[in-house]
């Protein structure tokens, strides 16, 4: 008979430390990130679109020019780009260096250096946490919480690896995981403790491992999908043929973000590329659920809200594949289905009580 034993006290206490000293150096990363984005809001609207032809030297988005013409002065309108050149960057290497500053951009990379620091801290506290019960670190809601966050940045960190463009991810990224942890620390914290018997499976290794990773990709995705909202509006407002412009401020956040097509086309393939593994996990949830409960589904309210997820991200991709939906009806429909997701969780394990309850907060 398997006896579980009790926690370890010390790695346990261990594990919050770390935790906390985490937030702190997320803390400092998300000054930096402020610090990236206001010291390179100091440059001449137009910096990404001249980054984006390669002009560097002629910010073709502000260039306005009169010519005779008829004895008339003709003031050309803004090029807006939604395309970046081939072989160039949507912004030269984040937001900072976007910003046209050589210090915004020395900022964005401190900011991404301790991000790395917080990362490792962060990835210490929940494998010690795992350490101080010798189980797997995602067994109640603390535990998931601290455990999605620190894959959500190692997503992050893997991009920024092999090279891709994605600093502009930094400063939302950053933010979100100190709300995460923070309503994980106050709210949702649970001392470390055995689980009840129905969780000792290796289920529980690959189920929740694939919903935590499925939902950490597909919250980056959604980080794309909303900005992609605000910088169509801002290139809408640039073609606007009627004269009217966007706000100094609006102009100075988002010329330095990634054309919109960009992001639209980020979002779409982040969430293509893990809607399998999400898949997955719900056909691995209803094995567990046969071997656990005797059945493979009994409409509980999380098989429920999983399969909801499913179909919402399922009618997203099918709608850009076949219907040709691009641009803002598809991207409400994304951020639609990763609501979803976030209702599973929180909504679901808080506000409704089914067979997955017995786990707690």
């Amino acid at each position: 008979m398997n006896i579980a034993a009790a926690a370890n006290e010390t790695l346990a206490h261990n594990s919050n430390l770390l935790v906390y000293s985490a937030m702190a150096v997320y803390t400092l990363a998300f000054l930096a990130h402020m610090a990236e984005w206001v010291f390179g809001s100091r440059s001449k609207v137009g910096r990404t679109a001249a980054a984006l032809t390669g002009q560097a030297k002629a910010p073709a988005a502000v260039a306005v020019r009169t010519a005779a013409k008829g004895g008339t002065a003709v003031l050309e309108r803004p090029k807006v780009i939604t395309r970046s050149a081939p072989g160039s960057r949507d912004v030269p290497d984040g937001p900072g260096a976007a910003g046209g500053t050589e210090k915004g951009d020395l900022y964005g990379r401190i900011a991404i250096s301790l991000t790395v620091l917080a990362w490792a801290l962060h990835v210490g506290g929940v494998v010690t946490r795992a350490l101080s019960v010798q189980r797997a670190p995602w067994g109640n809601m603390y535990e998931f919480s601290t455990t999605f966050a620190a894959v959500a940045v190692s997503a992050y960190l893997i991009l920024l690896a092999l090279k891709k463009n994605v600093r502009w991810i930094g400063l939302p990224l950053v933010t979100t995981v100190l709300l995460d942890l923070g309503l994980a620390v106050s709210v949702l914290y649970t001392a470390s403790d055995q689980l009840v018997p129905a969780l000792h499976s290796y289920w529980l290794w690959i189920h929740v491992s694939c919903a935590i990773i499925s939902g950490a990709v597909l919250y980056l995705g959604a980080v794309a999908t909303l900005l992609f909202l605000f910088r169509d509006r801002y290139e809408a407002k640039l073609a606007d043929p009627t004269g009217k412009q966007p706000g100094a401020f609006a102009t100075s956040v988002l010329e330095r973000l990634p054309a919109a097509s960009s992001l639209d086309k980020f979002a779409y393939r982040v969430n293509a590329t893990v809607f399998p593994l999400w898949t997955f996990t719900i056909i691995a949830g209803a094995i567990w659920a046969g071997a656990a409960w005797g059945r493979y589904w009994g409409w509980d309210p999380k098989e429920v809200w999983s399969f909801i997820t499913w179909v919402a991200y399922a009618c997203y991709l099918h709608a850009r594949a076949t219907a040709g939906w691009k641009g803002r009806k598809a991207a409400w429909l994304g951020l639609i289905a990763f609501c979803c997701y976030l209702f599973n969780y929180y909504g679901v394990n808080i506000f409704v009580t089914g067979l997955h309850s017995y786990a707690g907060v």
